[in-house]
């Protein structure tokens, strides 16, 4: 399996990048797992509806540009579909048995994600009606992807 996770904006913070790296070591025994970063656009601190909408527009369109046209996409969003970890693991069990080897999730930016992204999405996943910081969110998905893994296999992991 291929997951690609594209998510906008840089890492910066080194514990982040320490966690995601575990993870992606973790996950190298059960997938291929590739992280692309897109830039987040550069924004005043308040803005309108409309400046709004073409920041996530213009986000949105650099994300399109790097779903591959065969991808599963499931996009993280607050709106989204809440699962438990085994209801997320066998989600992904099934789309693998379906012949989905590649699935693309996305991470918008702090505004969220464009209408256009969301159309292109064949699932909308949410981890919580909290919001959280898309980069912490990079470390939450790679987790939670690690222990499906785990618990499509029957191995243990820590409860």
């Amino acid at each position: 399996m291929h997951i690609l996770i594209i998510s906008v904006g840089k890492l910066k913070e080194k514990y982040l990048k320490q966690g995601i790296d575990e993870y992606i070591k973790r996950l190298s025994a059960y997938a291929k797992v590739e992280i692309v970063e897109v830039a987040d656009e550069k924004a005043p601190e308040h803005l309108s509806e409309q400046e709004m909408k073409q920041v996530k527009e213009k986000e949105g369109e650099r994300i399109l540009a790097k779903i591959p046209n065969d991808a599963y996409v499931v996009v993280l969003a607050i709106e989204g579909k809440m699962k438990s970890s085994e209801e997320f693991a066998a989600s992904l069990d099934q789309l693998a048995t379906y012949g989905k080897s590649k699935i693309a999730f996305v991470i918008g930016g702090s505004l969220g994600l464009s209408q256009q992204v969301m159309q292109r999405a064949n699932e909308s996943l949410s981890f919580s009606k909290m919001t959280f910081p898309h980069q912490l969110m990079r470390l939450i998905l790679l987790e939670q992807i690690y222990r499906a893994f785990r618990i499509n296999r029957g191995e243990p992991y820590h409860k």
